[in-house]
């Protein structure tokens, strides 16, 4: 399920004193498959763009295509389209209000229309894909920890079943144990199936798991690739007061001091290339 972005504004409060521009002639198509990374400066248009994806904002000019249809035309279907485009919110803890987690899980599908075992299937499911302790489906979602609030929240849209999976920074404010746990579920879930757009701050971790990655600046489109093509561009990166993962600096330092080095997206990768380097093992 493709979704097509063809030469997209979007303008804040036009006509207004405030008005603000804050995409600009955004092109671009979201393959099937994709794990897609949104990045860019504060400001840059990424929050923005994430809500077109699924009819939460209109744009100003231009039209977003899901399966080759105008979501936006007079007669879409919203409600349809949203189940299967989910919106996961930065923050998305503070949107829990049931009960239970299983509930909380249970609310979307339920007004899918799903009763019964059915809806119990589904919401079972969905709790397993975010690895949360057994114990924590009856519990209340506010004794958990921030991080498992967090992937509980995740678990409510995944138990709507999207095809796209849109997730606004969804590791922002979480430990390293936390991060590294969601990364993990994220990365798990694309590899299910699940066509995936992460707007992360994170540059090690878009190196990671990312397929390709988008880079926005001041509300255009910058860059658009794979995270190897992107990050070797790391001076316009920088320039846009973007960060490249730890790996890519490290290279660039050792290649400094002397030593020949590609760019490195992974620890791994960093380590072969060391050993190669060296002309032999590297030992820790």
């Amino acid at each position: 399920m493709p979704i097509k972005i063809e030469h997209m504004y979007h303008t804040y409060q036009a006509g207004s004193p405030f008005q603000a521009d804050a995409l600009e002639d955004i092109d671009f198509t979201i393959e099937d498959g994709d794990l897609l990374a949104l990045i860019g400066h504060t400001g840059s248009g990424k929050s923005t763009l994430a809500q077109h994806l699924n009819g939460l904002l209109t744009p100003t000019a231009g039209r977003v295509l899901v399966d080759g249809q105008d979501i936006n035309a007079k007669g879409a279907n919203r409600r349809a389209l949203r189940q299967r485009v989910g919106l996961l919110f930065q923050y998305a803890e503070y949107q829990l209000f049931e009960e239970t987690v299983y509930k909380d899980i249970a609310f979307g599908p339920r007004n899918q229309g799903l009763t019964g075992d059915a809806l119990d299937a589904r919401v079972r499911s969905a709790f397993d894909k975010v690895h949360l302790p057994p114990d924590a489906l009856e519990k209340s979602p506010f004794e958990l920890s921030g991080g498992q609030m967090r992937r509980v929240a995740l678990a409510g849209v995944v138990a709507m079943e999207p095809e796209v999976l849109v997730l606004d920074e969804p590791i922002a404010g979480l430990d390293p144990k936390g991060r590294d746990e969601l990364t993990g579920i994220i990365h798990e879930l694309h590899r299910g199936g699940v066509t995936i757009v992460l707007i992360s701050h994170n540059m090690d971790d878009v190196a990671r798991i990312a397929t390709r990655v988008a880079v926005l600046d001041k509300g255009r489109l910058a860059m658009l690739g794979t995270p190897r093509e992107i990050f070797s561009r790391g001076d316009e990166l920088e320039a846009m007061g973007l960060d490249v993962p730890q790996t890519v600096q490290l290279c660039r330092r050792l290649r400094d001091g002397g030593m020949d080095l590609p760019d490195c997206l992974t620890n791994e990768e960093l380590c072969a290339a060391i050993c190669a380097a060296k002309g032999g093992a590297v030992h820790a």
